[in-house]
């Protein structure tokens, strides 16, 4: 299992001013690492509009690689132009994944649209960075990845991985919507599409994770690497109905596999959990892992799916 030690929360978008697109949220952070500092994508918000509707920006934060604890640098706009009129990603960006291939930098994200009798729908869009992972162009006008027979609706957070020369997305898709004291909310759960070339996509067409606490469990955010001689994911789940609630929010899971094909669920060795107090003492979600200088850490949101920042933990020890 795993072992984790939290470092606190290293972001908390309250804290950055003259920024008024990056008020409120840091979602779904993404690392990619850099010669000195390392550079982590997000995605966040301005206030509401007078009808009390969002957008979503995507945008990064850059830390010392000497310590993940200290800002170095915010960025100065968002990564990408929200979509124009009808477009898959008219409202937002949202959640953001980012690669190195050869020269290129590459991203991956949610792209959202507002809908009438449900509240959005997202599809994946891709985006390729020219100024070294300061802004993106989107590859066209729609996503990469969309809807199906299979996956009618909802297909979002993009985790893009490469293993052994091929191309693996990890995403979520949605099953369906059910009336919560009258306000719909999405069900979704974990898929895998897989790709030479990072464009074109064969999509598994299955359900990769078990559900565990209830039939409509919703699962999001699934984020995989290589560890100790087999493939790891950590991912977040939650209840369908009250979700935004300590007892039944958002929290870590995990599932191993030796194939990237099939997935082993054991939460129980994801070993990270709420806070008793503090800014993630509800809830935690949308686990991201990478490797640097010989460790292994993790960033992660925390109450209220991370209107205030992320953290930080460390791997102190694992034991297959």
């Amino acid at each position: 299992m795993f072992q984790w030690e939290k470092r606190g929360r290293i972001f908390n978008p309250a804290e950055v001013s003259q920024k008024p697109w990056l008020k409120e949220f840091a979602q779904a952070p993404a690392s990619l690492i850099y010669d000195n500092f390392v550079r982590v994508y997000f995605s966040c918000r301005p206030p509401a509009d007078e009808r009390g509707q969002y957008v979503s920006y995507s945008a990064y934060a850059d830390f010392s690689r000497a310590n993940l604890e200290q800002i170095v640098n915010v960025s100065d706009k968002p990564i990408l132009e929200l979509g124009d009129l009808g477009m898959f990603d008219e409202f937002g960006t949202y959640p953001v994944s980012v690669v190195r291939y050869n020269n290129e930098i590459r991203a991956y994200y949610g792209g959202w649209t507002r809908c009438e009798s449900v509240p959005f729908n997202v599809a994946i869009g891709c985006a390729t960075s020219y100024d070294n992972g300061e802004t993106f162009v989107k590859m066209g006008h729609g996503p990469v990845l969309s809807y199906s027979v299979d996956e009618p609706f909802i297909l979002s957070g993009p985790k893009v991985r490469i293993f052994n020369n091929m191309w693996y997305l990890f995403y979520i898709a949605g099953k369906k919507w059910i009336l919560d004291n009258g306000k719909p909310e999405p069900v979704y759960r974990i898929r895998m599409a897989i790709s030479t070339d990072g464009v074109n996509w064969e999509k598994q067409n299955k359900d990769i994770i078990e559900t565990r606490i209830e039939k409509d469990e919703a699962q999001a955010s699934p984020d995989v690497f290589y560890y100790e001689g087999k493939y790891h994911m950590f991912f977040c789940y939650r209840h369908s109905k009250a979700y935004r609630s300590k007892e039944k929010g958002y929290r870590i899971g995990y599932a191993s596999s030796v194939d990237l094909l099939s997935w082993v669920r054991d939460d129980s060795k994801a070993g990270i959990d709420v806070s008793d107090e503090g800014w993630d003492n509800e809830m935690l979600s949308y686990p991201h892992v990478f490797e640097l200088d010989h460790n292994v850490y993790m960033l992660y949101l925390g109450n209220q799916v991370g209107r205030n920042g992320f953290g930080l933990a460390r791997l102190k020890k694992y034991v297959p």
